[in-house]
């Protein structure tokens, strides 16, 4: 099995653009006691989960540094509402986009960082073709023009690593706060054992910002003529 990364084409024909904000907010950031770092990501989205339920969704509401026990509290309130291999780092944003939408839009969108967005037509012919683990969620997006595009948002789990080979300098994580500051390399091989089987699109656990597919999925992107994606393969071993 071939794989590919995926991402936003450096020219794109389209002019699309959004400001958008997630329904029920994000995980705070965290200052690190262990190792002095304070940080945020910003790459993870769950559109799926709705926190309605939850007194104490406020707190998820403003984006703030807060101490690693903090973090830890707020990190478990939201666990049973999120999916079962969730990584909830901190910046983990939750529930659907809010927000203006402007400008023309391909089959995909994929030029903001943790937004993966892709027309409703294009995700419903991928999955009538057998492309497997696809999960769309509707978009709150309200656009300026008429005849705007229905987008949905892919939700994408972490599954499947870097091979240890292509980053010989890269430290271990904080054993703590699992922050680790190492550059995606210009060179990437996937560690094939750590890949899924049972899906055709997902993020790398260890870089939730890179984007794979197997060649199932590319053949079907190719094949259906789905624009506004720059597909390069990536070697495994």
């Amino acid at each position: 099995m071939r794989f590919y990364r995926l991402k936003g084409p450096r020219d794109s024909a389209y002019t699309g653009d959004l400001d958008a904000r997630r329904m029920w907010g994000a995980l705070p950031g965290l200052r690190c006691p262990e190792c002095g770092a304070t940080w945020a990501g910003a790459a993870t989205a769950y559109p799926s989960v709705d926190l309605s339920s939850l007194d104490e969704r406020g707190a998820y509401e403003k984006a703030r540094p807060e101490p690693f026990e903090e973090f830890a509290r707020l990190r478990e309130l939201v666990r049973p509402f999120v999916p079962s291999r969730a990584q909830l780092l901190p910046g983990t944003a939750f529930g659907s986009l809010v927000g203006i939408a402007d400008g023309t839009f391909g089959a995909f969108f994929l030029h903001l960082g943790g937004i993966r967005l892709i027309q409703r037509e294009a995700l419903e012919r991928l999955q009538a073709e057998g492309v497997r683990g696809l999960r769309g969620f509707r978009t709150q997006l309200l656009f300026r023009q008429e005849n705007p595009p229905d987008l949905w948002e892919l939700e994408l789990l972490p599954q499947g690593r870097l091979h240890p080979e292509c980053t010989p300098e890269r430290p271990p994580a904080c054993a703590k706060c699992g922050r680790d500051g190492f550059p995606f390399p210009d060179e990437p091989i996937l560690e094939g054992a750590s890949l899924p089987t049972d899906t055709d699109l997902f993020v790398l656990s260890d870089f939730e910002t890179i984007l794979i597919g197997t060649e199932w999925f590319v053949e079907a992107v190719r094949r259906l003529g789905l624009d506004d994606i720059d597909i390069r393969e990536v070697p495994v071993r």
